[in-house]
């Protein structure tokens, strides 16, 4: 399943250099790879201030740029998704949030891949030096009902319960984040680089259709970019994919 999830993950964050006079897609992979810096107030200082005056737009502003100089990227989300609820139209605050739940995303699939790990170094008794296949003990190791290792079937339980966490977390993170590049996209539908933005979060989202739709608005506002080569290759790299799938589908 990992493989899978490695191929969405990765597939969503293509990153291309959208030329000048666009704005945003600098600041973004900056809060994609690095929390915001600043800072300077404590930050329990700044969550009694919130907690004594939750409708301050600032404090949650100042909070989750302290979070996020922490690499608490959960926590600043939250604090994050309160601002951008006092400030709705904030582009800088909705570009953040963005960035911070693909930070989470990612966390989310390395997380995944760790317990992948984890699941295939899990040592099943007695596999090294079996005993033979027609003894009492090996007609038994045959029988999965028959003999369990306790401390293995925990251990296995845990690490399967870990995979539903980060595969959960992973799908709602990508969800937020093309969710929250589509509220900047309504309040800035003419900046190509918005829409670039919106359509890698829609490819890590598997959503096919917005992807498609947000290239084909960045090549209609900016037909000459210097990166409108590569995205008119990737559009029609997804248009093709999307009409192998609708075509699986109808047979």
């Amino acid at each position: 399943m990992f493989v899978v999830l490695a191929v969405v993950f990765a597939g969503g964050f293509v990153v291309f250099g959208v030329g000048s006079g666009s704005t945003g897609v600098s600041q973004a992979l900056s809060n994609f790879f690095s929390g915001n810096g600043g800072g300077g107030t404590s930050i329990s200082s700044l969550q009694h201030k919130v907690q004594r005056n939750p409708a301050d737009a600032t404090a949650w502003r100042d909070l989750a740029t302290a979070y996020e100089t922490k690499q608490r990227t959960s926590d600043a989300v939250g604090a994050l998704v309160e601002y951008t609820r006092l400030a709705p139209k904030d582009q800088d605050a909705l570009l953040d949030l963005a960035g911070q739940y693909q930070k989470l995303a990612q966390t989310y699939a390395t997380d995944y891949q760790n317990t992948q790990i984890q699941a295939a170094s899990v040592a099943v008794p007695l596999s090294a030096f079996p005993p033979p296949a027609n003894s009492p003990l090996g007609k038994a190791l045959q029988d999965p009902k028959a003999l369990k290792d306790p401390i293995a079937a925990a251990v296995q339980t845990r690490i399967t319960e870990q995979q539903t966490t980060a595969l959960s977390g992973y799908r709602s993170a990508v969800s937020n984040a093309e969710s929250t590049y589509r509220k900047l996209a309504r309040l800035s539908p003419n900046d190509p680089s918005t829409q670039v933005l919106l359509a890698q979060a829609a490819q890590t989202a598997n959503d096919t259709p917005t992807a498609i739709a947000a290239y084909k608005r960045f090549l209609k506002l900016a037909p000459n970019d210097t990166s409108a080569g590569q995205i008119r290759a990737q559009l029609k790299s997804l248009e093709k994919s999307a009409a192998g799938a609708t075509t699986t589908t109808t047979k």
